[in-house]
């Protein structure tokens, strides 16, 4: 959800509803079953798409949001080959209507347990780095509450008062500039304005094959 909602709204398509079907068999699937269980992790589900909802005021009214609907069923025979299903129904050019189907079959902990492990790796990283500007004469270490590891979690907890980020790019573009800023790398941006400009030794015969390609234009 994090990566294809980030996609539509940045695109100028507006979900309307997103609904999600899972059934597993492992242990995670037997908890959920509880409906206390399910509650939580029913609600970690639906505000995955809560900041991208609010980065564009013009496809979203103050207020609105897309029907989310949540269904985790326990299927022992399944084990922990987990199956998935989505489907996302948005408004596009015209009023008009197009839908995402998606089927998902995957080996649940085998999904989590390089997760667990980067968690602690960046975690156990984190913590010994400090970092100062011209602003902040002490070095500072990371707030406890480690919001960068956000990327690794689907309801990312943030100290107060601090915005959360659900949408993955962002999620990993803060761990790549912070571990460049890290080696002395500055922080990626992709404009490459480098590459986008006409080289100044080039102009010349730039000009040239413009005029040219004008006056064709023109006759």
């Amino acid at each position: 959800k994090s990566v294809l909602v980030d996609f539509l709204v940045g695109a100028g398509i507006k979900p309307e509803s997103i609904v999600s079907y899972n059934h597993l068999g492992n242990n995670d699937g037997k908890n959920l079953s509880a409906p206390e269980q399910f509650r939580s992790k029913e609600i970690s589900k639906s505000n995955v798409v809560d900041d991208m909802v609010k980065s564009n005021s013009i496809l979203f009214k103050k207020g609105e949001h897309p029907d989310h609907i949540v269904v985790i069923k326990y299927c022992e025979r399944v084990g922990d080959s987990k199956r998935a299903m989505d489907e996302y129904t948005s408004r596009i050019f015209m009023n008009g209507t197009n839908t995402i189907v998606l089927h998902n079959t995957c080996e649940d902990s085998l999904l989590a347990t390089p997760l667990i492990i980067d968690l602690c790796i960046l975690t156990e990283l984190l913590t010994r780095i400090t970092w100062k500007t011209e602003e902040i004469a002490e070095f500072q270490t990371f707030h406890p509450v480690l919001s960068i590891l956000g990327y690794l979690l689907k309801a990312p907890m943030v100290p107060p008062n601090t915005p959360v980020i659900n949408a993955l790019s962002k999620q990993r573009a803060a761990i790549e500039n912070i571990l460049r800023a890290c080696v002395g790398l500055p922080p990626e941006n992709n404009m490459l304005l480098e590459h986008r400009a006409i080289p100044r030794a080039s102009w010349g015969s730039w000009k040239r094959g413009l005029g040219a390609s004008t006056q064709r234009a023109s006759s």
